[in-house]
């Protein structure tokens, strides 16, 4: 009698470790501090997207989620846009593809790195990150920023030389671009009330990135503590840091964030008196009328009177979103490939950058807001793809009523709103991307 041989069992399917995600977002400031900052996206895409793989191979099917093929044409049209580098838009100085494609690369990079992200996020268990943790480090990530922002606040000047930047030749780590991703400071400082002016920055690097943050954050914050947090002192915890990011948030002189704050918190009242909650309209009264007041009654109130009154900024941004509507009209199907710099400024093309005047010409078309950088330099078919995906994913999700839903849905429609006056790489669209992660895993737990 002969005995059939035991069958061979099947692959173990791979599960996904939690270390790539959460070591990004935990230990930021470290990465910051290293001088590795927005750096460590793509550098965390490369295990991230070795799980993935590991994990089909082994069986273990691997979701993309809802809407993803209005992002794939969009990074199609990224890969195509890059034949448009050596056309010329009317007022553009002119350059050679050579010469940009350095900045479309990187670009290019983060994009395919923070869409990795997006699939990895969304096929993570809830064994191996649960949502309940991913809102906590998102949470984290705020008091980071509100700790940053203080820090600007106190000690503008602060900065110092990271590691990767003294690995770096000198030639190349001198370059203003190189320096903005390696070169760890506090504050941004310009000139935008009369004097020079300590504006938070750290841990992003720039002043309008840490504002886009500050509104994509607190709202995971809230949930966290009024979603999620148990015990009380974790909400008395949360009044103080919310009551402690005023200072910072005033003192940046951003009024983007300023508005995206309104935004943020109509977004909310709105869902929530939907939702059956109708105190919640009062409640934002009540909190409108009490920053109000703290304005009013404290110092801060000078410093928003003097941001106010001082609108210097508004012709340069006139004048960039008329070039980047009028270029999108040259080349609308594809754009140009990328941004350009304008001959000149907005009153005269013989009016340039220069040592004594910094900021008197010269500027980035596409680069004061997503939106005019997507229709500029990826034309009608790009900027359709990117903001129909991410309006796809606003509409899907629409009927979460949870705390993942309502701020993840304030997350992307309030990133929809910036959108006009901030550029989403790299943090920024990595946020919106984990907030839609959070909401498609969401519906799939429902």
């Amino acid at each position: 009698m002969t005995i059939a041989p035991a069958p061979p069992r099947p692959p173990a399917v791979r599960g996904l470790p939690a270390w790539p995600l959460a070591g990004v977002l935990l230990l930021y400031p470290l990465w910051w501090m290293l001088g590795l900052g927005v750096l460590i996206f793509p550098i965390a895409a490369v295990p991230m997207a070795a799980a993935l793989l590991r994990a089909h191979l082994s069986g273990r099917p691997v979701r993309l989620p809802p809407g993803f093929a209005l992002w794939a044409l969009f990074l199609v049209v990224l890969l195509i846009g890059v034949a448009a580098l050596d056309a010329e838009p009317v007022g553009a100085v002119d350059g050679h593809a050579s010469g940009r494609l350095l900045g479309v690369g990187y670009r290019l990079v983060q994009y395919v790195a923070l869409t990795v992200l997006l699939v990895y996020a969304g096929n993570l268990t809830e064994a191996e990150l649960s949502r309940r943790r991913l809102v906590r480090l998102l949470a984290w990530l705020f008091v980071v920023t509100v700790a940053g922002g203080l820090l600007g606040v106190v000690t503008g000047h602060f900065e110092f030389t990271s590691p990767v930047e003294l690995l770096l030749p000198p030639r190349v780590r001198n370059k203003g671009f190189v320096q903005s991703l390696v070169h760890p400071y506090a504050a941004q400082i310009m000139d935008v009330v009369r004097d020079a002016h300590p504006r938070p920055a750290a841990p992003w690097g720039y002043t309008n990135t840490w504002g886009n943050n500050f509104c994509l954050l607190v709202v995971w914050f809230v949930a966290w503590a009024w979603g999620f947090a148990k015990s009380h002192r974790a909400k008395a915890f949360a009044l103080v840091c919310l009551a402690v990011s005023i200072v910072p948030v005033v003192y940046s002189l951003n009024r983007g964030l300023w508005i995206g704050l309104g935004v943020a918190a109509a977004y909310v009242a709105v869902r929530l008196a939907l939702a059956g909650r109708a105190w919640a309209i009062g409640g934002l009264g009540l909190a409108a009328a009490g920053l109000a007041a703290a304005v009013v009654l404290t110092p801060l109130g000078t410093v928003v009177s003097a941001r106010l009154d001082d609108g210097h900024s508004n012709g340069v941004r006139s004048f960039l979103m008329e070039r980047a509507v009028s270029g999108m009209a040259e080349s609308p199907v594809i754009g140009f490939g990328s941004t350009r710099t304008t001959m000149g400024g907005r009153n005269s093309i013989t009016v340039g950058e220069s040592a004594a005047c910094e900021r008197c010409g010269n500027f980035t078309v596409g680069g004061n807001g997503q939106f005019w950088q997507l229709i500029f330099a990826h034309g009608l078919v790009g900027a359709g793809a990117y903001l129909g995906f991410f309006g796809y994913g606003l509409w899907r999700f629409r009927r979460d009523r949870g705390p993942i839903g309502i701020a993840g849905g304030c997350a992307i429609f309030g990133g929809f709103a910036a959108m006009l006056w901030y550029n989403a790489l790299v943090t920024p669209l990595a946020f919106m991307f984990l907030a839609y992660a959070l909401l498609w895993r969401s519906s799939l737990a429902r």
